[in-house]
C-alpha cells in the first residue's frame, strides 16, 4: 500500500508541475493570445485595409486593368500567407501532442508533450498530461494490487509444494528404501531407478518452490539472493558470473522483490530463448546515493525485432510499480542488456528534507 501511496504523491507532482507550465505559458506575451484572436485579428487587418482602400482615391474599373488586378492579387496572397502563418504556429502544438499521443505507452514512462502554443492549446495539453498522469497512476496501482495477489498466490503454492507433495514423496522415498531391502536381486535395479525418479522429482519440486519464494531473499537479504539465483542459473551451457557487491544502499522490501524478479525473469529468457553461453549478473550503487542498477547481460541472438512478451511487459510493469526505469538494449558485442534503475527511497529524502525544514 505504500508503493500505491508513493506513485500517487508522484503524479499529484506532475499535476502540479503541469498546472505551473500552463500557468507559465499563460504569462508569457505571445503564448497569451488565443488562436482565435490571432485569426480574427488578421481577418479584421485585412478587411480594414480592404476598407480602406476602398474609401480612398484607389479605384477598381471594369473591366479590371492589369495594375489594379496586380495590386488585388498581391493583398489576396499577402492575406493567404498571414492566414497560413497564424494557422501554422497555431497548430504546431496540437501536431506535436497527435505524435506524442500516438506513441504513448502507460508501461514506459516518458517526456510529457511541452505546454506551449496558444491559449486553447496549451490548455489541451497541459489537459492531456494530467490525463496521462493519472491513467499511468491507476494502471500503477492496479498492477501493484495484481503483483501483490500474485506474490500471495506464489507463497501458498509453494507452501504447498513444499509441505504436501514433497513431504509425500520423502515418505515414498523411505517405502522404497524398505523396499529395496526386502526384494529379489532380479528387481532391486528397477526398485533403484523408482528411487532415482522419486529422488529427482523431489528436487526439481523444492527448486520450483525455491524459485516461486525466494526464501534467501527474505532471510539473507538482497545480494545474498542475487547471488544464489547466478548459481543456480549456472548449467551446462550457460554461465552466469555475478558482480554484486554487499555493500548496497538500504532499498524498500518492495524494491527487493522487484529486483529479484527483474533478475529472475532475465536470466529465465536467457537461458530460455537467448542461445547464450555467458551472462552476467551486475547490481551496483548509482552515484550520489541515488539508488541502484541492475544489468543482466548475455552474448545471445539480441531481441530483433519480434514483439514484447509476457515476460518483458511484466518487468516493465513491476518496474513502474516502484518508479524505476527499465531499458532493453543490445549489448556491446552483441546480445541484450536488460538494465533497472531503481531509485533511493523516497523516505530518506523526505527525512533529510524535515531536518532542514525550521
Amino acid at each position: 500500500m505504500g508503493v500505491v501511496t508513493d506513485i500517487r504523491s508522484r503524479s499529484r507532482s506532475a499535476k502540479l508541475a503541469a498546472g505551473v507550465s500552463c500557468e507559465k505559458a499563460g504569462r508569457s506575451g505571445k503564448t497569451n493570445v488565443s488562436l482565435f484572436w490571432r485569426i480574427f485579428s488578421l481577418n479584421a487587418a485585412g478587411l480594414v485595409v480592404a476598407t480602406a482602400l476602398l474609401l480612398g482615391p484607389v479605384t477598381v474599373s471594369t473591366p479590371v486593368l492589369a495594375g489594379e488586378a496586380l495590386v488585388l492579387l498581391a493583398g489576396l496572397a499577402a492575406l493567404l500567407a498571414g492566414n497560413a502563418v497564424v494557422l501554422r504556429i497555431g497548430l504546431t502544438p496540437l501536431h506535436r501532442l497527435g505524435r506524442a499521443m500516438s506513441t504513448a505507452d502507460l508501461l514506459v514512462p516518458g517526456t510529457r508533450p511541452e505546454v506551449s502554443g496558444p491559449a486553447e492549446a496549451a490548455q489541451l495539453i497541459a489537459t492531456y498530461n494530467t490525463m496521462l498522469d493519472r491513467l499511468q497512476a491507476e494502471r500503477a496501482a492496479g498492477a501493484g494490487r495484481a503483483l501483490q495477489a500474485q506474490e500471495r498466490e506464489r507463497h501458498r503454492i509453494a507452501r504447498e509444494l513444499h509441505d504436501e507433495v514433497g513431504q509425500t514423496l520423502t515418505a515414498v522415498l523411505l517405502q522404497l528404501k524398505r523396499v529395496a531391502d526386502r526384494v529379489p536381486g532380479e528387481l532391486r535395479d528397477e526398485v533403484t531407478l523408482a528411487q532415482e525418479a522419486t529422488r529427482a522429482g523431489l528436487d526439481e519440486i523444492r527448486r520450483i518452490a525455491r524459485r516461486l519464494r525466494p526464501g534467501v531473499l527474505e532471510e539473507l537479504g538482497l545480494a545474498s539472493a542475487l547471488r544464489s539465483l547466478a548459481a543456480e542459473f549456472t548449467h551446462h551451457g550457460l554461465t552466469v558470473q555475478h558482480h554484486i557487491p554487499g555493500d548496497l544502499p538500504p532499498l524498500a522490501p518492495e524494491a527487493e522483490l522487484v529486483l529479484y524478479r527483474v533478475a529472475q525473469e532475465g536470466l529465465t529468457n536467457t537461458a530460455r530463448h537467448a542461445d547464450a553461453a555467458r551472462a552476467a549478473l551486475t547490481l551496483h550503487p548509482l552515484p550520489g546515493d541515488a539508488g541502484v542498477e541492475l544489468l543482466v547481460r548475455d552474448d545471445g541472438t539480441g531481441l530483433g525485432t519480434a514483439a514484447e512478451g509476457a515476460g518483458i511487459r511484466g518487468m516493465r510493469e513491476r518496474a513502474l510499480l516502484i518508479g524505476a526505469e527499465i531499458h532493453f538494449e543490445p549489448a556491446p558485442g552483441g546480445g541484450t542488456d536488460v538494465r533497472l534503475r531503481v531509485p533511493a527511497p523516497p523516505g530518506d529524502r523526505c527525512a533529510d528534507r524535515t531536518g532542514d525544514s525550521p
